[in-house]
């Protein structure tokens, strides 16, 4: 039990009082007289309907009251505030709250009294609350209190009342009674009122934050809300224990909304409620019953979805505790590898790791270092709404509680760096998981203010070019990079960073990516722009702007090549994404193209050559689906090959998907919600085995031919010869759609026999260029292999395994003395010179 003591000239007297929690309605200061709050040494005035008050803090140094003290020394005190309110019968009643070390002492004084009203025998009834002002309690935890106010030498009638701080935050409520019980109000008739462990607080940082003494700060932007309200909880209850309106002359300071509490040990979660216009038209939402999740705190608990008849006005809410937690890094620093060094793997956590933890992707290292894999793009891992999915995010500072808890996620990246493994991940930025006016679920931005966070269309698209909103999503970028040590972002459906607040015109100089490519921080880090849309199965193919500093998902590359290897591309369009896709990046470089050949929704690469779909550009290969005709089988297998062959030998950064490298398979189905737990048994089928093989061989080869492969500035025109079905000296047909046969050699610019006057000559001691052909067609095709070089084959898909891709020096073909080669239908063969003929 906590106590309560009351100072006055009577002895003094204890006893105790109850804490117990209660449910409580909606009631708040605005219900009370203004009051204004001062600080020792400053003089202020507030505007009470109409009538200037002023306080003047020379009268309120503190005064001893008969036979008692005040009792702290000024050494003691942390911090002061000062009241003053007017009564109805023209009288002051003075209160000063004095905090120290956790305490609360409170001296009340009354004075001014009119003619009419002795001052003999004043009684001051008072009672505490939380919520509601018809829940006062006094010492028994029930009913109100009644205490004598003595006079001092100045004709002032005192008390003081002393509380403790596991009692705070609270309200004290009291009247004046005289001897004929006759009540002494404010001047609107009410009772006085003023909180205790309750302050202004401050506009910065936004969210929650504790200070060094143990005081908790909020702070919650809402330019548009007329009223706002702190909702606290205790443990599991659905309702707030207490809540706090904020009064707009003490606690707002331009568009933010701020409160201080000394004390918040008792409560555990907290949201908010927020009142303001219902104009759909201007973009309000407001809702007052909906308990709304803090944008800017660190740490969420679980939504909590509506359960049948119930529904729950508190969807998702914030915990109070501390916001950081030590962890020990090890002194393993971010591996920061340059872009053209990149191979990366794009996954989901939930369907990759057995269970479904950041922790499983650790065990799977070792997969990923074989695979030569150098980065992970992690699909959004931001706490969402399950029946909607990860593109549908409620909040973006925390990961999403069934993937592990933060420090699992930072022993993975911790994990993940130290095999030199680069962490990415995706951010969406549309399609929250508060929905539309048609199926509205406020949980947060919509209904704290609508209009300023999200584009004014009744959608749930982030408004990014709100300097508000910008300064959120960057604040919480920054958040990323410093606590878990993230290494890029990949911003999906990213055409919508461009557009105005209307939602249709596109900005030529969109604030928001202008402000990421110069950040400190973040224009340090990989950031890569993605037009896919996962919601609406498609890619844009966009010109963004860039400041040399955004990579972009490659969306021609995805559809020139697979139009080329279901025969009905253009040479032309085909070997500019070989080459870097210097028409997207001729500005910036190859190593700023990241290249895939499938993505986290549509088809698979199984899928992809096992079905024809129009819209995602697939060819079957002679049957649809399932198949037992060997000769189909082998046209796919050879397909799968050539899509991951020309994914890694194409100036760029290649990006595999999950699961391609092991047969994973929707069926068909383009939906991104049809994607399943992968099987990481597939990985020991002969299939997997191949294929694991084959991408980890590529990667190899990419590395050691690095001068030709992982580039950051594209390869000269003199580098490059191109060949056609007539040799590799002759031009190739681009523009002619029947051709289907391309060749291309590529002298390495680091060669020492590139200044000699035989410029014809492409080998070099360790290893020379490299001879490509890549035949779409249904027909074997002859290659010329140039002339002046002995030649390696290094690659031919056509042929079976594991002869199709050579495993080392040892077991290399010499090509001897041939001056042609047979390209299979539906193959592409790779060569090396390794010396002169000559």
């Amino acid at each position: 039990m906590a106590s309560i003591s009351l100072s006055t000239a009577l002895p003094s007297s204890k006893s105790g009082i109850s804490t117990r929690s209660s449910q409580f309605r909606l009631l708040g200061w605005n219900n009370f007289p203004k009051f204004q709050l001062c600080f020792l040494n400053q003089s202020c005035s507030q505007n009470i309907h109409g009538k200037i008050l002023s306080l003047d803090s020379k009268s309120w140094v503190p005064r001893s009251v008969p036979n008692s003290t005040l009792g702290p020394t000024m050494e003691e005190l942390k911090e002061e505030s000062w009241y003053r309110f007017l009564s109805e019968n023209g009288g002051v009643v003075k209160v000063l709250v004095l905090d120290h070390n956790g305490n609360y002492t409170v001296r009340i004084e009354v004075s001014n009294l009119s003619k009419d009203v002795t001052g003999e025998g004043l009684v001051l009834e008072w009672g505490m609350y939380h919520s509601d002002s018809s829940q006062l309690r006094g010492p028994d935890g029930a009913g109100t209190v009644k205490v004598p106010l003595m006079r001092n030498s100045l004709g002032e009638h005192v008390t003081e009342l002393e509380f403790q701080s596991s009692q705070s935050p609270f309200f004290l409520s009291f009247v004046v009674l005289n001897s004929t019980v006759f009540e002494i109000k404010s001047h609107r008739g009410t009772s006085f009122c003023v909180p205790i462990g309750i302050g202004s607080g401050k506009p910065m940082p936004l969210g929650f934050s504790l200070s060094g003494d143990g005081k908790a700060n909020f702070s919650l932007f809402s330019r548009n809300a007329e009223s706002v309200i702190l909702c606290l909880f205790k443990n599991c209850n659905e309702e707030p224990d207490l809540e706090i309106e904020l009064d707009p002359y003490l606690n707002r300071t331009g568009d933010l909304w701020h409160v201080c509490l000394d004390v918040v040990g008792k409560y555990s979660k907290y949201g908010y409620r927020c009142k303001g216009p219902s104009d759909w038209k201007k973009g309000g939402r407001f809702h007052m019953r909906y308990v709304l999740l803090d944008p800017y705190s660190k740490t969420i608990e679980n939504f909590v979805p509506d359960k049948g008849e119930k529904v729950s006005f508190a969807k998702c809410l914030a915990p109070l505790a501390s916001e950081k937690k030590s962890f020990d890094w090890g002194g393993i620093q971010n591996p920061n590898l340059p872009m053209e060094k990149l191979v990366v793997y794009r996954l989901n956590v939930g369907l990759v790791a057995k269970n479904k933890s950041f922790s499983g992707l650790i065990e799977k290292i070792p997969h990923l270092k074989q695979l030569g894999v150098t980065a992970i793009l992690l699909e959004p891992i931001f706490s969402f709404d399950e029946k909607k999915g990860p593109y549908h995010p409620y909040h973006f500072f925390s990961p999403m509680k069934k993937f592990g808890s933060i420090d699992s996620l930072k022993e993975m990246v911790k994990a993940m760096h130290k095999d030199g493994i680069e962490v990415f991940l995706e951010f969406s930025l549309s399609g929250t998981s508060e929905g539309d006016d048609t199926a509205p679920q406020p949980i947060s931005f919509r209904g704290i203010d609508n209009s300023s966070y999200y584009m004014n269309e009744g959608v749930s698209i982030l408004n990014c070019n709100n300097p508000v909103v910008q300064t959120l999503i960057l604040d919480c970028l920054r958040y990323w990079v410093v606590e878990f040590h993230i290494d890029g972002f990949s911003f999906v459906n990213s055409s919508l960073l461009l557009k105005a607040s209307n939602g249709i015109d596109t900005l030529s100089r969109p604030a928001f990516i202008e402000s990421i490519s110069f950040d400190p921080v973040l224009s340090k880090t990989k950031i890569i722009s993605d037009t896919s849309s996962p919601a609406e199965l498609c890619a844009q193919d966009i010109e963004f702007p860039h400041w040399k500093r955004w990579s972009e998902m490659n969306n021609k590359f995805y559809t020139d090549t697979r139009n080329f290897l279901r025969g009905e591309g253009l040479l032309s369009n085909f070997a500019t994404r070989l080459c870097g896709s210097g028409d997207k990046f001729s500005s910036r470089g190859p190593a700023f193209s990241f290249n895939y050949i499938t993505r986290n929704f549509g088809l698979t690469l199984v899928d992809l050559v096992s079905f024809s779909n129009a819209s995602e550009l697939s060819w079957n290969c002679g049957e649809e689906g399932a198949t037992d005709n060997a000769a189909v089988l082998e046209t796919r297998l050879r397909q799968i090959r050539n899509f991951l062959f020309i994914l890694f030998i194409s100036m760029g950064v290649p990006v595999l998907t999950m699961g391609d490298e092991c047969g994973y398979s929707t069926s068909g189905s383009i939906a991104y919600n049809d994607r399943k737990q992968m099987n990481w048994s597939s990985i020991k089928t002969p299939y997997g085995k191949q294929i694991t093989q084959f991408i980890a061989y590529l990667s190899a080869l990419r590395t050691r031919k690095d001068d030709i492969f992982q580039r950051r500035e594209f390869l000269k025109l003199e580098n490059i010869i191109w060949g056609g079905s007539d040799g590799v000296h002759s031009e190739p047909n681009w523009l002619d759609p029947s051709c289907k046969l391309l060749s291309m050699m590529i002298k390495p610019e680091n060669s020492e026999l590139e200044s000699d006057s035989d410029s014809d000559s492409i080998s070099a001691p360790n290893g020379g260029g490299v001879f490509i052909c890549f035949n779409s067609g249904a027909n074997t095709e002859t290659a010329v292999l140039p002339e002046g070089s002995a030649w390696v084959r290094l690659v031919d898909t056509a042929l079976p395994f594991p002869g199709f891709f050579v495993g080392g020096d040892e077991s290399v073909v010499q090509v001897a003395g041939m001056s042609t080669y047979e390209i299979k239908p539906h193959s592409c063969v790779l060569f090396e010179a390794k010396g002169s003929t000559e």
